[in-house]
């Protein structure tokens, strides 16, 4: 096969293999790598003897993701949250709709999974890829892959995809004063709104994580004069901070706010899926 007739097929199923890899990996900038892994080794490759393209390539980066989250663990990176254990009930109508379920609040639950458990689960319930194709990819025999994808169904849905948070109104209030003092480049009032232990990450790959009021202060600072302009939304169910939509700085900041009026934790998502709903 030629070179220019392996890179249009291989176009055809970027689509669905950048999807694989959001949810694998959490982090468009890591599924952008791990597609581009699986054209390297398909253009050694030549795809000969590929009789199933979709299917292999997505095994590829199947097997890519899984390499980089066990990487993660090795380096000791932390979840983005920690979640509750699951309940061993599980109900076939929350399947389906958990399958079809691929907001951030989902992304943060899937962050606590281990990796062959999280590959087992989104191959299987988000992509319908069968346990047969699965296996060899986790090592394990069908049936392994099987409960792998059972286990991590049960604790996805044991798991608050969302954790309890404060009134809208409050939620409102506090996230609109760290808006308001990070426009007016106000140090002192961004410092105010936060929780002296607050945290700042991002599924952005080599994005510093930041702790404490002060630190977490300096880069909104930073990062408020390097995008543009910003509104409050609402998304998964809390206030959010949404950056240049339709561009491509595109961003959703998405806040734990505790019942002091204080923000304990911000999550920052480049070209997140989810839907941005105005706030009531």
């Amino acid at each position: 096969m030629s070179d220019e007739l392996l890179a249009e097929h291989f176009e055809a199923h970027r689509g669905h293999l950048r999807a694989v890899a959001y949810r694998m990996l959490g982090s468009t900038a890591e599924a952008e790598d791990a597609v581009q892994e699986a054209w390297l080794r398909l253009s050694r490759a030549g795809g000969e003897g590929v009789g199933n393209l979709g299917g292999w390539l997505t095994t590829v980066v199947g097997r890519v993701c899984l390499d980089m989250l066990r990487s993660r663990r090795r380096r000791g990176e932390e979840p983005l949250s920690e979640v509750e254990q699951a309940p061993d009930a599980a109900d076939p109508e929350k399947d389906a709709l958990l399958a079809d379920s691929v907001g951030v609040a989902l992304l943060v639950v899937l962050e606590t999974l281990e990796p062959a458990e999280r590959l087992a689960f989104v191959l299987h319930d988000m992509f319908a890829v069968p346990f047969d194709e699965i296996a060899p990819i986790v090592d394990r025999t069908p049936a392994a892959a099987r409960q792998l994808a059972s286990r991590a169904r049960r604790r996805v849905q044991g798991a608050p995809l969302s954790p309890p948070e404060p009134d809208l109104a409050l939620q409102r209030q506090v996230v609109g004063a760290f808006l308001a003092a990070a426009r007016r480049g106000d140090f002192d009032a961004l410092v105010a709104v936060l929780d002296p232990d607050v945290v700042s990450r991002s599924d952005i790959r080599d994005f510093p994580v930041r702790r404490g009021a002060a630190e977490v202060a300096r880069g909104a600072l930073v990062s408020a004069t390097l995008t543009g302009e910003a509104a409050l939304a609402l998304v998964d169910g809390r206030v959010a901070i949404v950056y240049g939509r339709n561009t491509p700085d595109y961003r959703v900041l998405l806040f734990a706010v505790t019942p002091a009026a204080r923000i304990r934790e911000i999550n920052v998502h480049f070209s997140p899926a989810v839907e941005v709903l105005p706030l009531p």
